[in-house]
């Protein structure tokens, strides 16, 4: 019985990721520009790089997988960030609304005869976000490290454009993936008595303050990881050049 446009939030939603999801499936499987030498530049689409395709100096962590062109270089990390993305609470509603119209919006009627939650296959497997969440924590220092690497070109010490870009990324996918509910439950969702644990109460608190703003946070890191890759593969292709500020 809705009258107002209840449909654009979907929509613009739906757009909206599936824009990120075509743009991201695409550079995965490029297999290239993804890596500048010169600056030690690492997009986090392909972070760690773990196939033997892998340009020199990019792989870290060294390559244990084929080049076969159906596997991604960053095949061990992209599952599990994939994993914590799709379970994620905020993005559950988002492309459950927008994808399944389940329901579209609020008051409109679910587009399915049949509602059974997250009880059934596939959506039980939906309870594993907490898990994904370590795995999301152990990515978050990967693609750390790579912001931090990126401060030591060929020249020694070095710092331009690129490295605002990838250390804003960074910042941005922590303050996201601490502000998961999961997390905040893990620090201090068990807690009978916060006066006995006044560390662990702290960091619920600033958990709890980042939680408010979570569906906010899964869509800038969106934008910044979009903007990383893409800035990346600019200068790995030399569209232009990194603006350097040191080095």
């Amino acid at each position: 019985m809705r009258t107002d446009r209840w449909w654009f939030p979907p929509l613009i939603t739906f757009v909206g990721l599936a824009a990120w999801v075509t743009y991201a499936t695409v550079r995965v499987f490029m297999h290239k520009w993804y890596y500048v030498d010169e600056f030690h530049y690492l997009t986090p689409f392909y972070s760690p790089c773990i196939t033997d395709r892998c340009v020199e100096g990019s792989a870290e962590f060294g390559t244990p997988l084929p080049s076969f062109w159906l596997i991604p270089e960053a095949a061990f990390t992209l599952p599990f960030l994939l994993l914590f993305r799709l379970t994620c609470y905020y993005y559950r509603k988002a492309y459950y609304r927008a994808f399944w119209l389940s329901p579209p919006a609020c008051a409109v009627p679910d587009a399915h005869q049949k509602y059974s939650g997250e009880t059934r296959f596939p959506l039980i497997f939906q309870n594993i976000h907490r898990y994904a969440f370590y795995a999301a924590g152990i990515i978050s220092l990967i693609n750390t490290w790579d912001a931090i690497r990126a401060f030591h070109s060929g020249n020694g010490f070095g710092f331009g454009l690129g490295n605002i870009v990838l250390v804003g990324n960074v910042v941005m996918l922590w303050l996201y993936t601490l502000s998961c509910h999961s997390c905040r439950h893990i620090a201090g969702g068990r807690l009978k008595h916060f006066s006995a644990h006044p560390v662990r109460y702290r960091f619920w608190t600033f958990v709890s303050k980042l939680n408010t703003r979570h569906m906010l946070l899964a869509w800038i890191t969106l934008g910044t990881l979009a903007l990383t890759d893409f800035y990346v593969m600019a200068v790995a292709a030399d569209w232009f050049p990194d603006l350097r500020f040191v080095g």
